[in-house]
């Protein structure tokens, strides 16, 4: 084990494993982020969506020795001071989850997507949206993704 301090949503947190462990079992085991999951474990699904500097990232894969001096940002770091960003918000209005397993890595993908682009055309949100949905919600993710960015939502 080795005592290491990484930046989480904002905050430097220290914790004592080994350097080789993925990310996301810190996050989920070690600091109590729970709400990025463990979907498929071979880098397909995207439910362990993390931002990494500000790009989507698989926290899957991620060591922990080569994530000590980026910040990470979770689903649990998009909200602000309580308040739900407008994506999540928008989730919620479209009622985009079902099951909800794979939302959190949905919303950290549809939240870079709406930082960096105001008004994403269709094309543009199914090249963004790589994520695998089991319950197939695409319909009501392309409408969230749309009510947050002031556009009409998809009928």
């Amino acid at each position: 084990m080795t005592v290491m301090t990484i930046n989480v949503n904002g905050v430097a947190r220290t914790v004592d494993v080994d350097p080789a462990t993925p990310l996301l079992w810190v996050l989920r085991d070690v600091l109590g982020l729970t709400g990025t999951k463990y979907g498929c474990g071979i880098e397909i699904c995207n439910a362990c969506n993390v931002w990494i500097d500000g790009s989507a990232e698989k926290a899957c894969h991620l060591l922990m020795k080569d994530v000590l001096t980026v910040k990470i940002v979770t689903v649990e770091g998009l909200a602000t001071n309580g308040v739900l960003s407008k994506i999540q918000q928008a989730f919620i209005d479209e009622q985009t989850p079902q099951c909800g397993f794979c939302q959190s890595g949905v919303l950290m993908r549809a939240a870079k997507l709406v930082n960096g682009n105001a008004k994403p055309t269709d094309a543009q949100i199914d090249a963004a949206m790589a994520n695998i949905c089991a319950c197939g919600t695409y319909p009501r993710i392309r409408a969230a993704i749309k009510r947050a960015t002031g556009q009409a939502p998809v009928v």
